[in-house]
């Protein structure tokens, strides 16, 4: 079964569309862990034998040889090949995982201006925090149980329940904690841990068996097939795989099964589980960095063929050694040493940004691009997530003409050009803002359940307020069909409505393309470059606007012209116009507002200002 699982999780991200379910490997390791771990505490409280130190022993000589490797194996890649910016938040994550925080420290990154999951290198450990916070409380609960005389099946049945609807509870409202909290994935675990319990009560004739384990492949292969990423998952669908790994588990006569899962090949699959879900990863998003493109799938097919071979030599060289043999209590001792040290040095990498001094003088200025501005107001007049509630000061109020921001983040990203502007002009600025959704009314967002419900609301906003501009702005990536929808909706609000087109997309990010740049020319970036890829959209935004009465303002024109687009808007690496794929930074913001400001406010002898590198 352990092959079966991270057979799928491998396939699953190396080859997503062959397999687009196949995350529900995580959820059969977590029933395979609770129903081993949970049948050893139980025949040794049994038997008298069971005590914390010996438990805890064991886990950290069966979870710590081949984790520590792992961590300091990113830890040295992304010293070479991350920016400073990319490394401190890999030595957060290696801080985490060396904490068995992972998930919480996922869960708070979890927003929008999250680095992407593909650029992760640790983003799977997130369910190895979840099973050793699991395993904290856990065996306390069964010494408990145990004491008082209470059923184990009855606290794992009671809990898991519990667990259960907190996960179906909440993954409607929210999705992203239900996925990483462990109090919504404990029932999982728990499913395992009361099949261990009730193992004996379950009817082992081979026909029995052969009924209970067809049923589970079943469910598990319904899961894998129909699942998807944009599932509500866990919820009710984790049913299915939980369901299915528990059935099979309790079926160790299926003559099918037992043939399947006790084949040579999958026994030694299994042995390497662990080290082979540790390593498959981190390779696969190295790959990309390194290249600094997507792998091909010959490239990740090489990849998982790489994590095989590193996993076996883990296994055999590093897990072996420290896990069996003599002297346990010295090798666990030593082990939470070293994993203590290992996290110490992810906390110093973090707490210096990253080192910038890693980089060449040239290039060196990258370091100092930040992500986002404090100006775009992110939590408060910027929402994500599962925000809904602006901040009251998103508004100037009693200044006019008022200017309406409706947009996703790049919308929030004009926010110190538009500052700027007030300097010189007399407006206010209302900032209604949301990440990931652009401002597209009658649609549903993929991955922000709350986008069209948000819309309605700040649609809703400018009827109360009666701006005098809605100024309109997304990285138009998606549905812009429905830009047409929002358009009419306005007609009646009394404003000019101004759209204001897409800025550039940097394929790999723009810190990237410089560092790419440096790496293959040995100089820096020149200020115009080709990569950036066209605004598609703004013919059909055009199109949009002028039967609608708005006015479209293209962003990509004062970016970009025959020679290619603005990569820097000065003679140092640290004058970049973006900070990521399509985020524009302080300079570029200020740059871009700068051109257009007189035509988003009406004036009509103010021409916009082109760039003149």
């Amino acid at each position: 079964m352990r092959a079966v699982a991270v057979t799928l999780v491998v396939l699953f991200h190396a080859f997503p569309d062959a397999l687009r379910g196949g995350f529900i490997g995580v959820d059969i390791f977590f029933v395979i862990s609770g129903f081993l771990i949970t049948g050893i505490i139980a025949r040794e409280l049994e038997g008298g034998r069971f005590s914390l130190g010996g438990f805890y022993g064991r886990r950290i000589r069966r979870i710590f040889p081949a984790l520590i490797v792992i961590l300091l194996v990113v830890l040295v890649l992304g010293w070479f090949w991350m920016l400073p910016a990319a490394y401190a938040a890999l030595s957060t994550d290696v801080f985490a995982s060396a904490a068995f925080a992972a998930n919480i420290a996922l869960l708070l990154q979890s927003g929008y201006f999250d680095v992407e999951s593909a650029k992760k290198p640790l983003l799977h450990l997130w369910s190895l925090g979840i099973e050793e916070q699991f395993y904290l409380f856990w065996p306390l609960l069964l010494m408990l149980a145990h004491r008082l005389r209470v059923r184990l099946m009855t606290v794992a049945c009671v809990i898991g329940l519990l667990s259960f609807a907190l996960n179906v509870a909440l993954i409607g409202s929210n999705p992203v904690a239900t996925f990483y909290l462990p109090f919504t994935r404990a029932w999982e675990l728990l499913a395992g841990a009361a099949l261990a319990c009730g193992f004996a009560q379950f009817s082992h004739t081979v026909a029995a068996s052969n009924l209970r384990a067809g049923i589970g492949i079943l469910l598990i292969a319904v899961a894998a097939a129909v699942l998807d990423t944009t599932s509500a998952f866990p919820g009710w669908w984790a049913v299915l795989p939980v369901a299915g790994s528990a059935l099979v588990l309790s079926a160790p006569q299926a003559s099918g099964a037992r043939r399947l899962l006790a084949h040579p090949a999958m026994i030694w699959i299994g042995l390497i589980s662990y080290p082979l879900y540790l390593w498959h990863w981190p390779l696969l998003v190295f790959g990309a960095i390194i290249k600094f493109a997507p792998l091909t799938l010959a490239e990740r097919a090489l990849a998982v063929a790489l994590s095989v071979a590193l996993a076996w030599g883990t296994y055999r060289f590093v897990e072996i050694p420290l896990r069996f043999g003599s002297s346990g209590r010295v090798k666990a001792v030593a082990l939470a040493r070293v994993m203590a040290l290992v996290a110490l040095v992810g906390f110093i990498v973090r707490q210096n940004d990253g080192f910038d001094f890693r980089l060449p003088a040239e290039i060196r200025g990258v370091a100092e691009v930040k992500e986002q501005s404090a100006q775009w107001r992110v939590g408060q007049c910027l929402l994500s997530g599962g925000q809904t509630a602006f901040a009251d000061d998103c508004v100037d109020r009693d200044r006019r003409p008022l200017v309406f921001v409706w947009g996703d983040s790049t919308a929030g990203a004009l926010m110190p050009g538009l500052r700027k502007a007030q300097a010189t002009r007399t407006f206010g600025i209302a900032q209604f803002t949301l990440s990931a959704c652009p401002p597209l009314l009658n649609v549903d967002i993929q991955g922000n359940p709350n986008c069209r419900a948000m819309n309605d609301k700040v649609l809703a906003l400018v009827g109360q307020m009666k701006p005098d501009i809605v100024l309109l702005h997304s990285a138009w990536s998606q549905h812009v069909d429905h830009v047409a929808d929002t358009l009419a909706a306005l007609q009646g609000s009394g404003a000019r409505v101004v759209v204001l087109g897409a800025v550039p997309w940097w394929k790999r990010g723009l810190p990237n393309e410089v560092l790419r740049h440096f790496m293959l020319h040995h100089q820096l970036m020149p200020a115009r470059s080709d990569l950036a890829e066209r605004d598609l959209p703004v013919a059909q935004l055009r199109a949009a606007a002028a039967p609608l009465g708005a006015t479209f303002i293209s962003a990509w024109d004062v970016f970009c012209n025959a020679q290619g687009c603005l990569t820097r808007l000065g003679d140092r690496a640290s004058d970049l116009s973006a900070s990521d794929q399509v985020h524009l930074t302080e300079k570029g913001s200020e740059f871009l507002v700068q051109a257009v400001i007189d035509r988003i406010l009406g004036g009509a002898a103010a021409p916009a200002i082109r760039a003149s590198q």
